[in-house]
């Protein structure tokens, strides 16, 4: 091949780019590159519309875009306010349609928009990445206000259980449960007065349905039913401390001296009405003469004579008076056991009953002996639908809310309203329409004041409401919660709890609003 080849020396060859100092001009640029190169624009473009966010035809303003300026890229994009689409280059106009006659749009072919450049492939629609800055659509976050904070995450884990056997909240169920505890609270009043001549022992009855639920392994959530041993020993010894009478701490010192002579009086009545060995009946009743002749004889005495010589005869007295009634006291606390599972049962009749009536079959309880760790996870119920559930009337009043069902009106605030809303929203899975939001919520609030002995009609409590639940403030939950990372309460209410996921001591009703059990 004898063919010439015209070899040029690299001082020769075109250089590109071409030095600043030499003439691009006279240079031709390389064919490949011979286009258009794109430039950002400097600044707002230039336009005598004062409202640039709606510079856009009216189709696609009819379907949500608008345009508007991005700071930190420095050109125009398009924003869709029903869908948040973000785009950079402007968007198609979808083909109009008589929603009447075409409602699905199939019969009418789309077209090229006017006026809008056609794009033939999707990769060259650049969606833009969603920012913070200012002027831009930004998602607002829904803040509860309250002392609380329920949009700290859990790290809890626990082990796998199995659903628990109880039905789901009823406001007719519930309604009748209370009732029977109410008698049975009653009941228990009764039986201390007439057998004792005492009043029943402060928070007493509270006391026993906690330490009762804490071993029952019962059909019932609420009323005792299979607990062993039958006789509780903290309500035992509730009672046994107020015997022969309650003693309390005198401010002056005749009442001291009343109290002292109340207690011997006490004690040699209930020896003489007993049946009572003979060795305790002679003991205390010496114990008792030697103290009135005491009181007899002794001018000027202090207060602490008087709180020594009564500590004196209880040290001699009680422990014969308590073999005395002993048999009495566990007649009551057993007494109070049997008619809670009584009702317990009443209470499952009637449950079963209105499954019957809407057509639901109880399933059969589920064992499941499991050691795999999970998140921990709201209460689960049987697989069985939740029945039909009355209407409970919601009244709104300035402040507060009223829910009345069969004349038991209770009234809760506004602020913990939203908060039960906002816990139903995170744990309730079978009602995302609300449409039992408000019998739930009456369900629990009666609940707790059936506990406490609320009388809802009479506006009025018991004295056993008081003391029954201790809080810590806002300021320690947060500093437990920055500190240590706590995000969990062991024992709250949906009322009190500063956290979403919490136990409590009704997992029936309290975990549609975040109770673990």
């Amino acid at each position: 091949m004898n063919e010439e080849v015209d070899i040029k020396t690299s001082e020769e060859r075109p250089i590109w780019p071409p030095p600043e100092s030499a003439n691009v001009n006279s240079i031709p640029p390389p064919p490949h590159i011979n286009m258009t190169m794109p430039t950002t624009p400097q600044g707002a473009p230039i336009n005598t519309n004062p409202f640039p966010e709606y510079d856009l035809p009216p189709e696609l303003t009819q379907q949500g875009w608008r345009k508007f300026w991005s700071k930190r890229e420095n050109r125009p994009y398009f924003w869709n306010k029903l869908t948040g689409e973000s785009l950079w280059e402007m968007p198609l106009i979808k083909p109009q349609f008589d929603p009447i006659t075409d409602p699905l749009g199939i019969c009418h072919p789309p077209g090229p928009p006017v006026g809008v450049p056609l794009v033939t492939s999707p990769l060259l629609v650049a969606k833009r990445r969603p920012s913070e800055e200012i002027g831009g659509p930004q998602i607002k976050k829904f803040v509860l206000a309250g002392p609380w904070d329920l949009d700290i995450p859990t790290n809890v884990i626990i082990l796998e259980r199995p659903p628990c056997n109880y039905m789901h909240s009823h406001p007719e169920i519930e309604a009748y449960r209370c009732s029977l505890l109410a008698k049975l609270r009653q009941c228990y009043q009764e039986l201390c007065h007439s057998r004792e001549s005492i009043d029943a022992p402060k928070d007493s009855f509270n006391r026993w349905l906690m330490e009762r639920k804490v071993i029952d392994t019962g059909i019932d959530p609420l009323l005792p039913s299979n607990c062993y041993p039958e006789i509780s020993l903290s309500m035992y010894k509730e009672i046994m401390n107020d015997i022969p009478i309650k003693l309390v701490r005198p401010k002056f010192t005749g009442d001291a001296r009343k109290q002292l002579s109340r207690y011997a009086e006490a004690a040699k009545k209930i020896m003489e009405s007993r049946n009572a060995e003979a060795e305790s009946r002679k003991v205390v009743k010496w114990n008792v003469d030697e103290t009135f002749q005491w009181l007899r004889r002794t001018v000027g005495a202090t207060y602490d004579d008087f709180q020594d010589r009564l500590a004196h005869l209880k040290s001699q007295c009680q422990p014969h008076l308590t073999e005395t009634v002993r048999p009495s006291v566990e007649g009551i606390c057993s007494k109070i056991y049997n008619l809670s599972s009584e009702y317990a049962k009443k209470v499952r009749e009637k449950t079963l009953l209105i499954l019957k009536d809407q057509n639901i079959e109880m399933p059969p309880p589920l064992n499941m002996s499991s050691t795999r760790k999970v998140w921990c996870y709201p209460v689960q119920f049987l697989p069985f639908p939740c029945p039909r559930l009355p209407v409970v009337e919601y009244i709104p009043d300035r402040d507060q809310a009223l829910l009345r069902f069969q004349g038991d009106t209770l009234a809760i605030n506004s602020t913990h309203l939203q908060k039960l809303e906002h816990l139903y929203r995170h744990s309730c899975f079978d009602d995302r329409k609300f449409d039992l939001f408000i019998a739930r919520v009456w369900v629990m609030l009666k609940r707790y004041a059936t506990f406490l002995g609320v009388n809802p009609s009479l506006n009025t409590s018991n004295a056993d409401c008081q003391d029954t639940q201790a809080s810590l403030p806002v300021t320690v939950f947060e500093c437990l919660q920055k500190n240590f990372g706590v995000c969990f309460e062991c024992f709250a209410s949906p009322l009190n709890c500063y956290f979403k996921q919490y136990c409590s001591a009704f997992a029936d009703c309290d975990s549609y609003f975040g109770s673990r059990g």
